[in-house]
């Protein structure tokens, strides 16, 4: 029946500041959209951005979003480009189980603490039992 993502939303407290924020350290592209709104896209997917009590019907909290989102970067180039944009990473890089197999992954919040989860798909073809499931 689903396909795929076409986009989420994330609740922030200061858009513009979000849209910089994905735009330098994740590489996505700035889009205005419907009457002004705000969002960064990458691929066939977009992230839009609101604040809180803007959408009446998403009750989501600034900071509850929790995402991961897969790189072609090797996981060297990642962590030196967050090193060098003075992003925290809080975990990893970690093994881990993604959608489609098994992932590297590196951990970081974004300015109003919405987890960030960057991955790397492994080309192994078996799960390594120590891959922590998510």
């Amino acid at each position: 029946m689903i396909s795929h993502i076409d986009h989420i939303v994330l609740t922030v407290s200061d858009i513009e500041n979000a849209v910089a924020f994905y735009e330098k350290v994740l590489e996505m592209e700035a889009i205005t959209f419907a009457e002004g709104r705000r969002a960064v896209r990458f691929g066939e997917q977009k992230i839009n951005f609101q604040l809180l009590g803007q959408e009446l019907r998403n009750h989501a909290m600034e900071g509850s979003g929790d995402i991961c989102l897969i790189t072609h970067w090797s996981l060297e180039k990642l962590v030196a480009h967050l090193q060098a944009c003075e992003v925290t990473i809080i975990e990893g890089p970690v093994a881990k189980s993604g959608a489609t197999g098994p992932i590297q992954s590196v951990y970081f919040n974004d300015p109003d603490n919405n987890l960030i989860e960057v991955s790397v798909l492994e080309t192994e073809t078996t799960l390594d039992p120590r891959i922590e499931e998510q």
